[in-house]
């Protein structure tokens, strides 16, 4: 009997914010996912994510390969990671990989982790990875927004980066890079790269793939796939890692073609930079995006990316909320959400309709606005568990803590013990808001929340506020000379 290949896979998928004030700590990651083993792939199984590919791969080659999981380990984007959280996870993927053989090595990254001590883990890692299996082919995912070290793309023998934002195709990535990891080891292709990172910082307000500059981009690369091109990654970076990394980039893998792929990437880092300018977004103050989502009928979203928790948003930034209160528009309205176990805990003491005084926002710092002061009363109660419905990360299970619902006026405020996105339907279920009566929507999120609700919501505005991951990257260049770029 034929011996079976072995693929070796990892992952460390976490996007990094340095304005954000809190450090990702191990119950964050364990949170959402710090697997190992078969369970890691097990637990995938039928999700949007990559290491649904991974169960998808084992289970198709299962005669051919044998499939071999380390830590897997992703949680909610926010600060820095601790260092020696990341020395833990990098001692273990080596210890596992070490002193065997390997016939491919697949990473799932995400491109945009920093510690508290490096601000590109993820070269580290396969740095290290490429020193003890140096030549072991090594394939790595990344998303959109990654930051890609320039020396990363000469340690990789394939990559594929997400093509959609919102993502919705993780796991058609990572089965894209797989199955050129499994064409690399029967000898069937033997990819060269071609790599620009132009340093450019872009905000990804308007990096949409169904319209707009980035849409038009990733049209434009799917025109020249083909022949020995056998895959075109376009990067729109994460500025909010303050990264020296950080930086709109391209790159070309090509089957044995190195001409190819340098013609190819110069043509499409010409178009890139010529859409620069177009992905400058509209800065609109909240009190204008609230009169300008109400003006048509139906349900309307007011989104506010400078919290957004898939940005590394910190739960806590009290403008949006303020200026709803002032603005003072009388129909049924949901906020979403503020992050505070204290007045969960306080909320939880009184009961269903309970009165209380509350502080909103403003917890952690004064920088992105004062606190919101307010009586309100106790409506209800969840345990902050609920499963992805929507397109995005469908199947995955979201930790948000116990919660509460607050009520003022006709405003209902959800207050969560954890950072928590709200971009899925089964967030507003698991608090039993009726969407079909609401009119208005406030929500602490960012262009993943059109995947599940460009359908449901008639109109949906982007409002710049304060906050760790502001519409407005020149104040954010100010406020990085303050914070170390490595």
């Amino acid at each position: 009997m034929k011996a079976k290949k072995r693929l070796f896979v990892a992952r460390l998928w976490y996007e990094g914010n340095a304005f954000c004030l809190q450090d990702a700590k191990k119950a964050d990651f364990e949170r959402r996912e710090w697997r190992t083993g078969q369970a890691a792939i097990d637990a995938a199984k039928g999700h949007a994510t990559e290491l649904a590919a991974v169960a998808d791969f084992q289970a198709h080659y299962s005669d051919a390969w044998e499939v071999v999981a380390s830590r897997c380990a992703s949680a909610q984007p926010s600060g820095p990671i601790e260092h020696a959280l990341y020395a833990q996870f990098e001692a273990e993927v080596l210890q596992d990989i070490a002193g065997q053989h390997w016939d491919a090595i697949y990473l799932s990254l995400h491109g945009a982790a920093i510690t508290d001590q490096d601000r590109s883990p993820e070269l580290r890692l396969v740095r290290a990875i490429k020193k003890l299996q140096p030549h072991t082919p090594i394939g790595a995912s990344f998303d959109l927004h990654a930051n890609i070290a320039p020396e990363l793309p000469a340690l990789l023998s394939i990559s594929a980066t997400y093509r959609t934002y919102p993502h919705i195709d993780m796991r058609e990535t990572a089965m894209r890079c797989l199955e050129n990891l499994r064409r690399i080891v029967h000898g069937e292709i033997t990819p060269v790269v071609a790599f620009c990172n132009s340093g450019q910082w872009l905000q990804s307000a308007n990096m949409r793939t169904d319209v707009g500059p980035m849409a038009d981009l990733q049209q434009l690369a799917m025109q020249h796939l083909g022949g020995n091109v056998i895959d075109i990654a376009l990067q729109g970076g994460f500025p909010y890692s303050n990264a020296p990394q950080c930086g709109a980039a391209v790159w070309v893998w090509a089957d044995q073609d190195q001409g190819a792929a340098q013609q190819v990437l110069e043509r499409m880092m010409q178009a890139y930079q010529s859409k620069f300018i177009e992905f400058e977004p509209t800065l609109i103050a909240p009190a204008e995006g609230i009169a300008q989502a109400l003006s048509v009928e139906g349900l309307v979203a007011v989104t506010d990316p400078a919290d957004n928790p898939l940005s590394g948003g910190i739960g806590d930034t009290p403008e949006l909320l303020r200026a709803l209160l002032e603005y003072g528009a009388d129909v049924p309205t949901v906020y979403a959400s503020l992050a505070d176990p204290a007045v969960v805990n306080a909320a939880l003491a009184l009961g269903v309709g309970g009165s209380m005084q509350v502080r909103l926002g403003g917890r952690l710092t004064p920088l992105y606005g004062a606190p919101v002061d307010l009586a309100v009363t106790v409506v209800r109660f969840t345990p902050g568990q609920f499963t992805n419905t929507g397109p995005m990360e469908t199947g995955l299970s979201v930790e948000c803590g116990p919660t509460v619902v607050l009520q003022y006026g006709q405003i209902q405020i959800i207050v969560t013990s954890h950072v928590a996105p709200c971009n899925d339907p089964a967030f507003f279920e698991l608090h039993a808001i009726d969407l079909q009566s609401t009119r208005l929507l406030c929500v602490k999120a960012k262009n993943h929340f059109r995947a599940a609700f460009d359908p449901l919501c008639t109109r949906i505005v982007d409002i710049d506020a304060p906050g760790p991951a502001m519409l407005d990257l020149k104040k954010l260049k100010r406020l990085a000379e303050h914070v170390p770029a490595s």
